[in-house]
């Protein structure tokens, strides 16, 4: 399958997508973004200045992805979902001079393989989603998040684990098992992995 961009869509000729992928109405790709294969941008999304996506995410209506976020492969943003780029955000500087873009430093956001953000989610720059991950929607993250932790609230915090399914792992004779798949996980330092029967 093709390329598809609707003709609402701003896709910069800089920008590269990826085989397969699919940029919906109104949605903005900015210059020296890379979106990789099979990729969808949802309605009204946007995707700043030299942004990486791998292949297979999917960005929803109205997520803003600010720059230099990396988004890893199949990776999931929520409707509305933004990932900041500003530490110390100011219109002005300390003497009244309007900010330029000499002015500040931008700082990103990365999300590792299989992660997901959930709606209207927030992700405070410099901040890393571990891979398989999931940020509850409504969720303020503004430090690092293990891989396969599912967060919550504002600040995030962990509130317990997720399988690759997604689907939070229920604990039952030590072990962490998945609902969906029945995969079974254990606790491995900072985060968890699977144990192979």
């Amino acid at each position: 399958m093709g390329t598809r961009i609707q003709a609402s869509a701003d896709v910069s000729p800089d920008a590269q997508i990826g085989e397969g992928s699919q940029v919906w109405h109104l949605a903005q790709v900015r210059e020296q973004a890379v979106l990789g294969e099979d990729c969808i941008i949802g309605r009204g999304a946007y995707i700043g200045i030299g942004v990486r996506m791998g292949d297979r995410c999917k960005v929803q209506n109205h997520a803003l992805v600010y720059e230099p976020a990396t988004l890893a492969d199949g990776v999931f943003v929520g409707p509305a979902a933004v990932f900041t780029n500003d530490q110390y955000p100011r219109a002005v500087n300390a003497d009244g001079t309007a900010k330029s873009a000499a002015d500040w430093t931008a700082v990103g956001v990365t999300v590792d393989t299989g992660a997901a953000i959930g709606a209207r989610a927030v992700c405070v720059a410099p901040v890393r989603i571990g891979a398989w991950a999931t940020v509850a929607a409504g969720a303020v993250v503004t430090r690092d998040v293990a891989p396969h932790a599912l967060v919550a609230g504002v600040p995030a915090r962990r509130i317990g684990w997720v399988g690759h399914a997604g689907a939070r792992l229920e604990e039952r004779d030590g072990s962490l098992h998945c609902p969906v798949t029945g995969r079974t996980y254990e606790q491995f330092e900072n985060s968890i992995r699977e144990v192979t029967p």
